[in-house]
């Protein structure tokens, strides 16, 4: 009940359905769409099996990643448990959704996901203002953190084995002098676009990211591989070059967990270290030992995933009351706050 004995508080009552519908009903998913820049998105929403509203999450799958790839399905299972819903959808050009074949744009990508965050709050069974990202899987954990940086809509995020700096990732899969022939191969590429109106295309695991022994070994992604995009612009990797979520990191002042692996040979460990060091608000940093980064996902599951969801469940929750107050107004500090009020509110405005 709320402190006036009547109707309980808001957070009270989210609380309180959350738990009652905790690990006792299934997983729902549902095909949906949105438009983003007049392509039409395809994506799942997962949600538990109880009407909202839900508070939601929203998720860009990682490198050539898809929504449908088994690999999410778990951590979505433990956000619907947890009383979330899960939005995750296939960039332009990828998977189900409309668009140009293939084509990696990061930038592009951050479009569909500030369209995706519009597509949830017109939606009936969301709660507005009280939606996350969760991103993993290299430009999938750098994109958590543009996202968040990018949309004030965005209440936390967790970016789980990131990509920092695109140029810095590129380059470090490489000799120096395969560096320097790449990028000779990236000159002569504009010049001929320029000349013929077209480029090179090369395989984006081949020959744009360069794969380590372990991603050719494993089957994490074997459910959805044959559906990666084979052939694509060597242009792409110009917009890989100047992908820099650890610039947003530095303006970021909503709360970002941040997941690594000691000693990655896929996502640079200092990547997500400088993430979490330039990031300016709440923050945490989880770093996994003795695994790599693939094997990361099963060793440490039992883990990182109640963190995962403990870190949504603390900071994705409505916000009735916003508190500004100026503690030295000559020279303009500013303190922000918000908070659920005391008094009782009704399940409407929860809603609202």
């Amino acid at each position: 009940m709320g402190q006036d004995g009547n109707r309980p508080t808001a957070a009270a009552q989210i609380a309180d359905r959350d738990a009652a519908f905790s690990r006792e009903e299934p997983m729902q998913t549902t095909p949906v769409s949105y438009f983003s820049e007049g392509q039409r998105i395809s994506a799942v929403w997962r949600t538990p099996d109880h009407d909202g509203p839900y508070r939601a999450i929203v998720q860009g799958p990682g490198w050539l990643g898809l929504k449908d790839a088994k690999l999410y399905v778990r951590y979505h299972e433990a956000l619907v448990e947890a009383g979330f819903a899960v939005l995750v959808i296939d960039y332009r050009g990828f998977g189900d959704s409309e668009g140009d074949r293939g084509y990696l744009s990061p930038a592009w990508q951050l479009q569909d996901l500030v369209n995706a965050v519009t597509y949830l709050t017109t939606r009936d069974d969301v709660i507005a203002d009280a939606i996350g990202v969760f991103g993993t899987g290299g430009t999938g954990g750098g994109n958590a953190v543009l996202l968040a940086d990018a949309d004030s809509r965005i209440k936390a995020a967790v970016s789980q084995v990131p990509v920092a700096d695109g140029e810095d990732w590129l380059h470090r899969m490489r000799s120096e002098y395969e560096w320097l022939d790449f990028q000779n191969s990236l000159a002569e590429d504009r010049r001929q676009r320029v000349a013929t109106g077209e480029g090179r295309i090369v395989h984006p695991r081949e020959e744009i990211m360069i794969p380590t022994a372990e991603r050719r070994a494993t089957k994490i992604k074997a459910d959805v591989d044959d559906r990666i995009p084979t052939a694509v612009p060597l242009a792409c990797a110009e917009g890989i070059i100047a992908y820099r979520p650890i610039e947003a990191a530095a303006r970021l002042t909503t709360p970002l967990l941040v997941i690594g692996v000691e000693g990655d040979a896929t996502t640079p460990t200092d990547h997500a270290e400088a993430l979490y060091e330039a990031a300016r608000g709440p923050k945490q940093l989880i770093m996994q030992r003795h695994t790599t980064h693939y094997a990361a996902y099963d060793a440490y599951w039992e883990q990182t995933t109640p963190v995962i969801v403990g870190w949504f469940d603390r900071y994705v929750r409505p916000a009735h009351l916003i508190h500004r107050s100026s503690p030295s107004p000559a020279i303009g500090e500013s303190v922000t706050t918000e908070s659920v009020p005391a008094q009782s509110v009704s399940k409407e405005e929860v809603a609202r």
